[in-house]
């Protein structure tokens, strides 16, 4: 039996302030109590509209980052972080450059870490989220595969951060990005499952039709490796926030 809590709202906005909501009482709290709060991060157009409200409630009600550490799913492999498709790259555009977040806080895979490097690099990753207590909020999009992160199936629990080859789906969903199906890279670093299952609190984004069967497979599904996303739902504080569009089916 499903673990998950669905939200459905009628508009984008009013679903991201929601999780907003959740963040910024987050980081509150624990600036009151002097201590980190830790944000598992994601990217794509779906979180977006929620990086904006961040940014938002940073310039107009006072919303410090200065206590946040973040750790993104997933990067391109073979991208620099200069690169303007590279994740690094996507997060200070869209939400680090616009508020006060102490970039050496916020955690990004290295796209360029050299092929016999890639292992060492994936557990130094996990063994950094390990020491920082591990995530609060981990925000997760969904792709048409069932892939959370990059996790394309087949990906079960055992999962952890790991070098992935991406299927030709996402690469063709990602290529609207790039202008080109060969532009897309062929891999990347993600977090594993596991590593998201290890979150605190899961909290999944999904606007628009295009998301609305992945979504029921992703909800009332036996949960298997064929579609990574139904593995949320064993977890014990997971949260869907969806349009109307988005959970027509479920």
């Amino acid at each position: 039996m499903s673990n998950v809590t669905t939200k459905v709202f009628p508009t984008k906005q009013e679903a991201v302030s929601l999780v907003a909501d959740q963040i910024e009482t987050l980081i509150r709290d624990r600036a009151a109590a002097g201590k980190k709060a830790i944000l598992g991060l994601a990217t794509g157009s779906t979180p977006v509209a929620l990086y904006q409200e961040l940014i938002r409630r940073h310039k107009e009600k006072g919303l410090s980052f200065k206590n946040v550490v973040s750790f993104n799913l997933d990067e391109y492999y073979g991208l620099p972080g200069t690169h303007d498709q590279s994740y690094r790259y996507f997060m200070n555009q869209q939400l680090f450059d616009h508020v006060d977040i102490n970039k050496a806080d916020t955690h990004v895979p290295n796209g360029t870490v050299a092929e016999d490097k890639v292992d060492a690099e994936c557990v130094a990753y996990e063994a950094a989220i390990k020491a920082a207590g591990g995530i609060d909020i981990q925000i997760l999009g969904i792709g048409r595969t069932g892939h959370i992160g990059f996790n394309e199936p087949p990906a079960g629990p055992a999962t952890r951060t790991r070098k992935v080859h991406l299927d030709e789906l996402t690469r063709k969903d990602n290529s609207v990005f790039f202008g080109d199906i060969s532009k897309v890279p062929h891999y990347a670093i993600t977090m594993g499952v596991g590593t998201i299952l290890d979150a605190h609190r899961v909290v999944l984004l999904a606007w628009g039709e295009a998301k609305a069967d992945i979504i029921r497979r992703t909800l009332k599904d036996t949960p298997s490796d064929s579609c990574p996303a139904s593995w949320l739902q064993q977890h014990k504080d997971c949260l869907f926030v969806l349009d109307q569009a988005a959970a027509a089916k479920i």
